[in-house]
């Protein structure tokens, strides 16, 4: 038999439930659209069209899930690929009249390649802004480089078609600025191997050999030790997370040490 004092609980808790779902739907909602209002202030910049941001930030593991939330970022991801290279392109050629033409595009995509951008990406947390499926969700996927960039370039496609070129050119100049007067003394744009190879060759006339000496860690985490050597002798030894890493970096070391000797 039911009595008043269980009617009572049990309507106490029902109430509750109802207004856990209730908090937790527009905790939801909240969740939809303040992310993309804080991500305009934090951009300074006010979109006309709020769905062309929103499909930018839009992962195409979301729409896998969410088959009426519009459209993924991979479109946009294709303009943005292309605006963000002509901005920098054009921002390199009137800032840098003394680079020739090679070492212009050199600058140019060790500014535009993957983990440039998606370190840019993080300046504005631009993770916390991606809408991810469940299997993409947590924060490993969120601060994985590729992700980032991906939605880098399809936010500065999306400004692009509602503000123009000028506006992506505000913000990104600031970001490429610092990043390529650093490329550009530290010679990071210039591939180590060819460098060192240009160099022994005209100067020694001979060619360097890259020797594995060592590896060491789990498998999806070596490091491997390589070294340059010329004529036997070596001249620089580099570490990496993989073999080329670590003979570019054993190449920059032998070239410095030669050439500064």
């Amino acid at each position: 038999m039911t009595t008043p004092r269980k009617i009572l609980v049990l309507r106490g808790f029902l109430l509750t439930r109802i207004r856990y779902h209730l908090v937790s739907a527009a905790r939801r909602k909240i969740d939809m659209e303040r992310p993309i209002t804080e991500l305009q202030e934090a951009l300074n910049v006010a979109f006309s069209n709020q769905d062309l941001l929103l499909q930018a930030v839009t992962h195409t593991s979301f729409l896998n899930e969410h088959e009426n939330a519009g459209g993924d970022n991979e479109r946009l991801e294709y303009l943005g690929d292309a605006v963000v290279d002509f901005v920098v392109a054009d921002w390199l050629f009137r800032n840098y009249p003394q680079l020739k033409e090679g070492r212009l595009t050199r600058v140019r995509a060790a500014l535009v390649q993957t983990k440039t951008l998606a370190a840019f990406a993080r300046t504005y947390d631009l993770g916390d802004y991606i809408r991810l499926g469940r299997g993409e969700s947590d924060q490993a996927s969120r601060d994985r480089d590729r992700i980032l960039c991906s939605t880098l370039e399809a936010v500065l496609g999306a400004m692009y078609l509602d503000q123009g070129v000028k506006t992506v050119t505000t913000i990104l100049v600031p970001l490429i600025a610092a990043r390529a007067d650093q490329i550009i003394s530290e010679q990071s744009d210039i591939d180590s191997k060819s460098q060192l190879q240009e160099w022994t060759q005209a100067e020694l006339g001979i060619t360097p050999d890259y020797v594995t000496v060592g590896e060491s860690g789990p498998d999806h985490d070596k490091q491997f030790i390589v070294e340059a050597r010329l004529n036997d002798t070596v001249h620089g030894v580099g570490k990496g997370s993989s073999k080329r890493k670590a003979a570019q970096a054993a190449a920059k070391a032998a070239y410095v040490a030669l050439t500064t000797a």
